[in-house]
């Protein structure tokens, strides 16, 4: 298959209207092409492209910090001479300046397909800007290595972050292309967007229901984006940042486990089990002893939970990482009531909000965690008639 980076070089005359313009890339280390060559290195070696700026999101161009709400600087490119600004150091939005850089914006970002990754909400913020400032933006089209599956609740008005850009469940099934395309029309953008298509993408075959597995290598799109099972779990695990909880940040396997010092993990696997065995299919779980090396509880052994998601267990259609963190949470608060589960820290810049409320777009989870009274079917419910709503909203934007 090929991916739009790798169609827009190949194809002179898909880049013919880009000849005489000066041309930004908004790109990170997974933006390389089937070669692995960074796309930056890749344009730049095209002589009817004018490179005069890049742009770096979360975690800088080329990658160069480890956790969250830790700031890029700009700098000039040693090799090309160029700006590079970043979209998480002094600002998250495009200034003026920068906009003056360039006519036409190429975005080149790898997504893993979860509403809170925080490259989605660049993606707006560049449309945003590029609508007031007139410019054109191409999306450079990859696979969103998540599939199509659609999962949690919906954000709610009023709780868009960074780490929020839309009204759209925790995973949405979209590309970025097709992301673009939803920012456009929900948000009213007059913007010149144009997505370079992807060829043979083929998002619910197996074995990378969603990513070309043995195809195309992986690239760390974020320091803790390892593999592609840490992006099958992400949707779930991410849930665990906003809880004192450790999401094996410090480990070989972050994001793919959890647990604590404190906790009995046979027994929660059992409760789990117990209490919504149907939000426990298409994987299996494992009860492991981890170790940070930093982060939460660096140096502390800590009982845990794997989720495997990497052998003939696994069911991309059923395997339901949302609901299974969420699980893990009521049954953590059924055997540990007065457990302080929730983490009340400054999370993406967000200081006045719970963690947790930001991550998922409300409180409802929360609260539904925190009801003694709550069963997993109540969280069904709601949880449910907004997937169903999305499933519906999102489908006049497929391009796959």
């Amino acid at each position: 298959m090929k991916f739009g980076i790798d169609r827009l070089l190949e194809d002179a005359a898909l880049r013919r209207p880009l000849e005489g313009k000066r041309v930004a890339l908004l790109a990170h280390p997974a933006s390389v092409t089937e070669n692995l060559t960074h796309t930056l290195d890749a344009l730049a070696a095209l002589p009817d492209i004018k490179l005069s700026a890049a742009f770096g999101p979360q975690h800088g161009l080329r990658g160069d910090k480890q956790d969250n709400m830790m700031e890029s600087p700009d700098f000039i490119d040693p090799v090309l001479g160029i700006p590079v600004f970043s979209l998480y150091g002094e600002v998250r939005r495009p200034t003026d300046a920068m906009m003056e850089t360039f006519d036409v914006l190429l975005v080149d970002l790898q997504d893993l397909g979860c509403r809170i990754y925080t490259f989605i909400t660049t993606l707006r913020y560049a449309l945003e800007a590029a609508a007031v400032h007139q410019k054109a933006v191409w999306i450079l089209d990859r696979p969103n290595p998540a599939g199509r599956p659609v999962e949690g609740l919906t954000l709610r008005q009023g709780w868009e972050s960074f780490v929020g850009a839309g009204a759209m469940p925790m995973r949405h099934g979209l590309t970025m292309g097709e992301l673009a395309n939803w920012f456009i029309s929900t948000l009213a953008l007059d913007v010149d967007c144009q997505v370079v298509t992807m060829q043979g993408w083929q998002p619910e075959a197996a074995p990378g229901y969603g990513w070309p597995l043995c195809e195309r290598s992986w690239i760390n799109p974020s320091p803790n984006a390892p593999n592609l099972w840490m992006t099958r779990c992400y949707a779930g695990t991410v849930l665990l940042e906003g809880t004192i909880l450790s999401e094996g940040r410090g480990t070989t396997r972050p994001l793919e486990l959890f647990g604590a010092p404190d906790i009995d993990a046979r027994s929660l696997i059992k409760t789990m089990h117990d209490m919504a065995p149907q939000w426990l299919s298409g994987c299996r779980l494992r009860e492991c002893w981890f170790e940070p090396v930093f982060h939460k509880y660096a140096g502390k052994l800590c009982a845990g939970v794997q989720i495997h998601v990497e052998d003939s267990a696994y069911d991309h259609f059923a395997f339901r990482p949302w609901r299974l963190q969420t699980l893990a949470f009521k049954a953590l608060r059924l055997q540990q009531p007065d457990y302080p589960l929730w983490r009340d820290f400054p999370y993406e810049y967000e200081l006045d909000r719970l963690a947790i409320d930001v991550i998922n777009g409300s409180p409802l989870l929360r609260e539904w965690v925190d009801d003694a009274h709550a069963l997993p079917e109540d969280l069904e419910a709601i949880t449910r008639q907004d997937e169903q709503a999305w499933k519906e909203e999102r489908s006049a934007f497929l391009l796959y």
